[in-house]
């Protein structure tokens, strides 16, 4: 499993991740829907501060890609969040950024201003039992199934997320 900070997680200190994309309207706002809909399911939503943003502005203040919602509402999940570009105060502020690709990656760690900083900055399939090249795939010019298979890589990559930080749990 990745190497990631690791810290005791409480509801008086909940654990605050972010999942980050390029536009914020595809994968990143389906892996926050996905997160949340599986922190819910196990009564862990007191423990966790579920968030995404893109690394490009393109989108910001618009909904989640019709297809991604498409997709998630058919697993029961909805994607409520509004696009929004990633700060650099998001940096300090989450315990956990999760990239969706290395060029997403990438942009996050140039903006990187304190080395503990770098340590948050992790891939989404790092936790993904079937990794591929490391990167969720932009389903942004995809038709309908390839959305359902990013929301499949999105949805194990999750799972095992999850088990892995309520180790952390206290």
């Amino acid at each position: 499993m990745i190497d990631f900070p690791r810290r005791n997680i409480t509801t008086e200190k909940p654990f605050r991740i972010n999942f980050v994309c390029l536009g914020n309207i595809c994968r990143s706002p389906t892996a926050e829907g996905v997160f949340q809909h599986l922190v819910h399911e196990t009564g862990l939503d007191l423990y966790f501060e579920i968030d995404s943003a893109g690394t490009g502005s393109w989108h910001v203040g618009n909904p989640a890609n019709s297809k991604s919602q498409a997709v998630a509402n058919k697993h029961g999940i909805k994607l409520l969040s509004r696009a929004r570009k990633v700060e650099s105060s998001d940096l300090e502020y989450y315990d956990l950024i999760v990239a969706m690709d290395h060029s997403n990656a990438g942009d996050l760690n140039s903006m990187v201003v304190k080395p503990e900083q770098e340590s948050k900055i992790v891939l989404l399939r790092d936790f993904d039992p079937d990794p591929d090249d490391g990167a969720v795939p932009d389903p942004y010019y995809d038709e309908l199934e390839g959305f359902q298979v990013v929301f499949d890589i999105i949805h194990r990559s999750c799972q095992n997320l999850l088990a892995e930080l309520r180790k952390d749990i206290k």
